[in-house]
């Protein structure tokens, strides 16, 4: 990367915290209608809430059921709809998939976007960047919109009831923030404001930051998650989970964590696994290719373990064949992330990568699973 230009980007406006979720006809009346796409596992739940919180005023919002995959027929399906009912700002009610594809019709109808994440599953929530699949689930790339989102809004009392196993694949997510964005910072890999820029000195402490409070409270906010009692140690993870993470990654860049990730979906047995589950064994691998200090992957695998992240291949229903290796190292290598390594990446080294990274992830687990 020839470019030293360094560049910052976020949302307009962050909001978190308790029952946030009902101010959204304040929040929207300024923007006009509201196209409120909602995820399919929450649509009665949440379009009644809306109903009754917006009134009967109809003009005001629309409430669409997302149907389940970031695709490009799910795209044409909501923005002819949007076009028949007039809109005037896209509202994004869920998980990483309704958030992106809500960020997809904004940017094709030239309108501004607002996003309410129902969990803290991913960083998805504060970048400009949607990911796209088939309409069979299988990754096709990621793309960039013209702009971030107005507002995002985590309403904590709603993302504490969310099932335990997104904010725990959110914690897997935010984890690579930090490991990721010291190999772009060293590579000085392109971020992702603009056409890629060098990360700025604000984007690593924000990186370091997140990791900071997933070593320290990420525990402890998983077990909140027993008690349904939002603490301050849970908040803390929230915010890491969704903002800090996402900020770090949106403004120092991206490398094997989730290109590793990427090349899982080659296997239609991964698809039913969580984008941070995927990254979380993505992260075992950036540490064997990076040749990581003994302390280093002692903290970070015994964090994982306790955590209840994947750190096998078995993990996440892949059988550990030459074949399966072989796919998830041909899809990984095609794409760029891996590539923003230090170390020259090819296609065999990345087999025996995964290979030596699902034999760690076993060595820890019969370390750590039953202490």
């Amino acid at each position: 990367m020839s470019n030293e230009t360094r560049a910052f980007g976020s949302p307009l406006r962050y909001i978190q915290g308790a029952k946030e979720f009902d101010h959204l006809p304040q929040y929207t009346k300024d923007y006009g209608r509201a196209c409120c796409i909602i995820d399919g596992f929450l649509f009665e739940e949440l379009s009644q809430r809306l109903t009754s919180m917006y009134g009967e005023k109809k003009e005001e919002f629309l409430a669409v059921r997302f149907q389940g995959e970031c695709c490009e027929q799910e795209m044409d399906r909501i923005c002819t709809l949007a076009l028949e009912e007039g809109v005037d700002i896209f509202v994004g009610i869920g998980g990483g998939k309704t958030l992106d594809i809500t960020k997809l019709c904004a940017d094709r109808k030239g309108l501004p976007f607002m996003i309410v994440p129902t969990s803290a599953s991913t960083d998805a929530p504060v970048s400009e960047i949607a990911v796209l699949y088939t309409s069979e689930g299988e990754y096709i790339g990621s793309r960039k919109v013209r702009s971030n989102a107005d507002l995002v809004v985590a309403d904590s009392e709603i993302i504490i009831k969310a099932p335990k196993r997104l904010f725990i694949a959110g914690v897997g997510d935010a984890l690579a923030t930090c490991f990721e964005a010291r190999v772009c910072e060293r590579t000085k890999a392109p971020n992702y404001i603009g056409e890629g820029y060098r990360c700025c000195k604000a984007g690593m402490a924000i990186a370091k930051e997140c990791e900071k409070i997933i070593f320290e409270k990420g525990l402890a906010a998983i077990a909140d998650l027993d008690t349904g009692i939002v603490t301050e140690a849970f908040e803390d993870v929230v915010e890491a989970n969704i903002l800090l993470s996402g900020l770090g990654f949106l403004n120092t860049g991206l490398a094997a964590a989730h290109g590793i990730h990427s090349g899982l979906t080659a296997l239609k047995e991964t698809h039913r696994y969580l984008h941070g589950e995927k990254v979380a064994f993505g992260i075992v691998c950036q540490l064997v290719l990076e040749e990581a200090k003994p302390e280093t992957v002692e903290q970070t695998m015994r964090f994982m373990v306790k955590a209840g992240l994947p750190v096998t291949l078995d993990s996440l229903g892949v059988e550990n064949t030459e074949e399966n290796i072989y796919k998830i190292a041909k899809k990984t290598a095609e794409g760029p992330l891996v590539h923003h390594e230090e170390r020259t990446v090819t296609l065999e080294l990345l087999c025996s990568v995964i290979r030596k990274a699902d034999c760690l992830g076993k060595t820890y687990i019969e370390k750590y699973a039953l202490n």
